[in-house]
Parts: C-alpha cells; structure tokens; sequence
C-alpha cells in the first residue's frame, strides 16, 4: 500500500484545518486512478471478448470512484493530484508465470488492501460526506473482489464465456445459461467431426453419420457428466465455507458479529440498528451463517445448481446442438449433402451465437456473427484435413 504522503498535491490555504483529511482523499484518488490504468491495460491486452469487457467495467467502476474523491477534495478547498502512484506491480505480472491467474490474483489482494485502508478511514473519518462515499466505495469494491475471486477459478480451466455463462445462477439465467453453453459445445464440437469425415469420404452419408452419432453420444455424456461434478463441486465448496464460517462463529463470535454489523453498516444502516441485527442473527446461528455466506461470499444455498438438473440440462442441450450437423445426411449424399449440411450449421451458429446474448453484455448480433466466423473456420479447417487424411488413405 502506498504511504498516504505518496503523490499529494498541495493544500488550498482556503482549507487550513483539512490538511490530514485532504491527503487522504488525494491518496484515495490516486488508488482509484492506479485501478483505471491497471484495469484498461489489462482491458486492451485481454483477447477474449467477454472477459475484456469485464475488465472495461471494472475499469470504468473505478474512474467513478476517482471523480467522487475529486469532487470531494475539491469541494473541501483542496486541489486534485497532476498524476498518481502508478501501482503497476498486478500489470507487471503479466510477464510471469501463471498467466492470467497470476494477474487476478495479483489484483485481487490489491483490491483486498485497499478496502481493508477504506474501513479503517471508515472508523477514523468524521466528514459525513466522505464517509457516505467511503461506503459506496467500499461496497463496490468487494464486488469486484468477489468477480475477480471467480474469474481466478474460471481462467484456470476454461473461457470468460464460461465464466459469464455459469455465473447466471439465479432464475432462469442459469437454466438460459446450461442450455446455451451445451448447445454450443455440441455444435461446435459435431461440426468440425461432420467437416472432417465429409472430406475423407466425399460426403459419403454412411460414415458421416457413423461418426456423428458416435460423437453426439460422446459429446452428450461427456457434458452431462461435467455439468453434474461442477454442480456437485459448487455445493461441496458452499458447504465447506459454512463449516468454515460455523468455526469461526464458535471461537470468535464477537469478531463475526462485529464483521457482520460492518456489512449492514456498509449498505447504509446506522450504526445501532447494524448491531442489532447482528445480534438478532446470532440467536439463530443457522440463519446467521446462511446471511454470513451471501453477505460477504455472495453465496445462498437457493442460487446453488441441482446436478442432476445440470447434468440433465447439459446433455440433452449438447445433443441437440450435436444432432443439427447430421440431420442434411440421412437424407441426402455427396457434396450436397456437405453444402447443405454446412449451411444448416452456420445458421445455427449464427442462432446460438445471438442467443448467448441473453447471458452475456455483448449485443445479439455482434456475437452471433462472431461465433458463425469461427464455425466456418472450424469447418474449413477440419474439411481440409479430412480430405488430406482421405488422400492418404487411398
């Protein structure tokens, strides 16, 4: 963390009595503008579209923040820092080993150092103005923590769709979501099984069939299985966090009914009404860990996925989305049936593409004309190869 000396514009004499607290708020002002260029570096390196976007946000989250400590510093009589610190140690560890985890991990503990600066200022600072943004502050800032915890785990084994895919949790987002996911994997994955045995074998409906069953059922289990271990995973982990937390409850339970109080306090409940609810919540030690988790982990037992449901949702979305590539076959043969079969599925790439708009922030047909370029590449590709194997065959 940045001494609070570090990067301070000088003083209006117009405010004599806020030196302390003007340096604070332009040190304040310098972190948020260090999340700005960290967040839009990071924004225009990303290659995934999705996950691009969130840091984009992320970054625009923070220059809000920046223009709230300005106005504050100076309606105070203060003067807004020419530059700031430039905290570029998370940006630096792009170079290094660990990739994009490294990154958000690196970040992730610059977002927790900072709010930990923010609730001490909280307990110190008497300006009511100041602590109503501190407030506002703080809150987003551990949304980002918690984005950023979950975009850790995604970027390990999978894309940013899949994190904004299984992040719709909630209603029929993540019903949407399963669908969505399944019926691309699927049509994706077919596609490019279709396109290659369709250029070893001249579209000879007899293989290409053989090879696309084959794989919608592969495809279709292998899904279904997943979907049913991450939903197990999710709730395995949800429940050891409560067993954590239920731990802490039980040997410190002042420090967890302090914590709590902070989270109410946070969204703006005085300071006496916090404790009591608090308090209220300890009577029933139950309820008050179920609060715990969605409070600060942002965890609920309802938002947790069924697996059986999931697993259920995977398989039959990925056999539908498997099953389109291979319908032109059983009634058609040759390059006809490669053509029509090529067409069929670039619409319903087109289709999906524009569907997971309902999931993500990128606009319908932005995204389905990204995923129908990538669906005829793949098809290019694995047609091309399929005929070299074909060649080599004969």
């Amino acid at each position: 963390m940045v001494n609070l000396t570090d990067d301070v514009a000088p003083i209006s004499p117009e405010a004599p009595n806020n030196v302390d607290l003007l340096a604070t708020l332009q040190h304040n002002w310098s972190l948020e503008m260090d999340g700005v260029e960290m967040y839009s570096t990071l924004s225009v390196r990303e290659k995934i579209p999705e996950r691009r976007t969130i840091f984009a946000k992320l970054s625009q989250i923070e220059q809000k923040h920046a223009d709230w400590w300005a106005k504050r510093i100076t309606e105070l009589g203060g003067k807004v820092p020419d530059n700031h610190s430039g905290k570029g140690h998370a940006i630096k560890d792009v170079a290094k080993s660990g990739g994009m985890q490294a990154v958000i991990l690196s970040i992730e503990e610059e977002e927790r150092r900072d709010v930990s600066a923010y609730l001490h200022q909280l307990n110190e600072i008497k300006d009511e103005k100041t602590v109503e943004i501190l407030r506002n502050v703080i809150l987003d800032e551990f949304i980002h923590a918690h984005a950023l915890r979950r975009l850790y785990k995604e970027s390990s084994s999978g894309t940013a769709l899949s994190y904004l895919l299984k992040s719709q949790k909630n209603g029929t987002g993540s019903w949407i979501g399963d669908a969505v996911y399944g019926v691309n994997d699927g049509l994706g994955s077919i596609f490019g099984i279709v396109s290659g045995v369709s250029g070893a074998t001249l579209g000879e409906s007899h293989y290409v069939l053989l090879a696309g069953l084959a794989g919608l059922f592969a495809s279709a289990l292998s899904m279904g299985a997943g979907a049913y271990l991450a939903s197990k995973s999710e709730r395995e982990i949800y429940e050891a966090e409560l067993q954590n937390e239920k731990l802490t409850f039980d040997s410190h339970r002042e420090e967890a009914l302090e914590e709590m109080s902070v989270y109410y306090r946070l969204k703006g409940v005085p300071e006496e009404d916090a404790v009591r609810i608090a308090q209220n919540l300890a009577n029933d030690p139950k309820q008050f860990l179920k609060t715990v988790a969605l409070e600060k982990m942002n965890l609920s037992e309802e938002a947790l996925s069924n697996p059986v449901r999931s697993a259920i949702s995977g398989s039959v979305s990925t056999a539908i989305g498997a099953f389109i590539p291979i319908v032109p076959f059983f009634f058609l043969t040759g390059y006809v049936a490669v053509i029509v079969a090529a067409c069929v599925s670039l619409v319903a790439h087109f289709a999906v593409g524009a569907a997971k708009s309902l999931v993500t922030v990128r606009s319908w047909w932005s995204s389905g004309i990204e995923m129908t370029l990538v669906g005829a590449l793949e098809g290019i590709v694995t047609y091309i190869i399929g005929m070299g194997l074909g060649h080599l065959g004969a």
